[in-house]
Formats: structure tokens, sequence, C-alpha cells
């Protein structure tokens, strides 16, 4: 079924008005008649079915036959809080990490960050992250649309994460695979969890030490050095597959 997202003030009563580049999509391209029926996310978690009732110039109304809260999104909120990586690798991990059921993207600068931007290019870079966020929302089911925040530099990540249940931060002189399988075993759904990931070279040890002195938990992901746009990967499936599986007693 065929999935789009509506703001809020746009769902009334039994009726919800679909607005912009969607309207071409459902009318021209999907080809969707009156009667077919659609799914609609508020982007806040709550989902829609919905039977397309007739179109407009600039809208499509649909009419809603049922609602309730969205299946897809994780137990917990996950945040990334992602080292500026070189090129365009960033656009390919917000990708997946949506895919993945993160929450929110956290775009961080780091000792070892390459990438400079000024505030007007920086901007456009969120906006143009935003709209990937929502595709990659719309491809993957998901009931909300995770947020890509405005660059941080890490002072003020570690800052933003401390309000987090769980931070987590691999690092590649970590060890002790069995202190990390206890660490992901311990997490429950309801919790916040950062996940810091650095940019291509890593962290430097002394940003690492700076984490943990803020509560971070320094895990390891293997032997292997894993690049930039695949530490975010195994971290968010490792989290995704233990946070669907635990049942918590009641």
């Amino acid at each position: 079924m065929h999935h789009f997202f509506a703001e809020p003030s746009r769902i009334k009563d039994k009726t919800i008005y679909v607005e912009g580049t969607d309207v071409n999509h459902m009318r021209n391209v999907l080809r969707m008649k009156p009667g077919e029926q659609v799914k609609i996310s508020d982007g806040q978690g709550k989902e829609y079915l919905c039977e397309v009732g007739r179109y407009e110039e600039k809208c499509a109304i649909l009419n809603i036959v049922s609602s309730g809260r969205g299946r897809t999104e994780l137990p917990s909120r996950i945040f990334l809080f992602q080292g500026l990586p070189k090129s365009d690798k960033m656009e390919l991990i917000i990708q997946k990490a949506v895919e993945l059921g993160v929450y929110q993207i956290i775009p961080t600068l780091t000792k070892r960050t390459v990438v400079k931007l000024d505030k007007k290019k920086a901007d456009k870079k969120i906006e143009r992250w935003s709209q990937i966020a929502l595709s990659a929302a719309k491809q993957s089911g998901r009931s909300m649309i995770p947020e890509v925040r405005p660059i941080m530099t890490f002072k003020e990540a570690l800052k933003y994460a401390q309000k987090m249940n769980v931070v987590l931060i691999p690092y590649e002189k970590a060890e002790g695979m069995e202190q990390t399988g206890e660490i992901i075993s311990s997490l429950r759904p309801g919790q916040d969890v950062g996940v810091f990931i650095g940019p291509e070279g890593g962290f430097e040890e002394e940003e690492v030490e700076k984490a943990i002195q803020s509560g971070a938990n320094s895990i390891t992901l293997g032997r292997r050095i894993l690049r930039t746009e695949t530490a975010g990967f195994a971290v968010l499936s490792i989290l995704m597959y233990q946070l669907e599986s635990v049942t918590v007693s009641p």
C-alpha cells in the first residue's frame, strides 16, 4: 500500500488534505483513483488508513477509514551522533539510519572532521538531508519522520546526550566483547539511547575519554576496523534486534 505523510494541521475530522508534490505523485504517477486505499502518517507516530475521495487543483482529499498508533517505530528513541564524513556519505548514512529506526540524527563536528561548512552551506545540507530522511521514512513505512538536527560541535553533542538514558561510543581500541554484550542486552524499551560514530579516521582518544567522563559507554564492534558509514549501521542493527526482541515482564 502506498504511504505518504501529512501535517497534523491538515487532518480534520474524517478528512485528510494532502498537498505539495505528493498530489502530483498520487494523481499523475501512481494514477490513484477515488476509492483506492492509501496509508497516511502524521509524522508524529499516528497512522491513518484512507480512501482517495477526490482531487482539487493543488490538493488530494482523502476520507479516513480507520486510525491508530504506528507499529513500525522502535520502542526506544535512538539518537545517532554522526561525525561528518566526506563527499556524499552522509546521505547514505541518513537513508539507512532512517530505515533502521533511528529517531534523530545529529551531524557532529569532531577533531578529525575534514568537512568544513559555513552557515549557508550547512543550512542547505540540513535541508537536503531532511528531504532524504522524509523519503526514507516513506519508503520504509515509518510513522514518524526522523529529524536531522543542526550541526553540533562534539562538546555540544556531549551536552545534548546527557539527557539520554544510555550513550554508546564504539571505539577501535575498546576491548571486551562480553562487556559490550552486557551493555546491549541491558537496554530496555522506553529508554533514550545515544550512539556516537566518528568520521573517517575515528575519534581521537581525548574525545573518547571526554565522552566516557560524560557517562558514555565505550563498546567494541569486533576486531575489524569499520568505515564510518558501516559502524553506525552495525550498531543500529544490533539495537533494533535487541529492542524489538526483548520482552519486559509486567
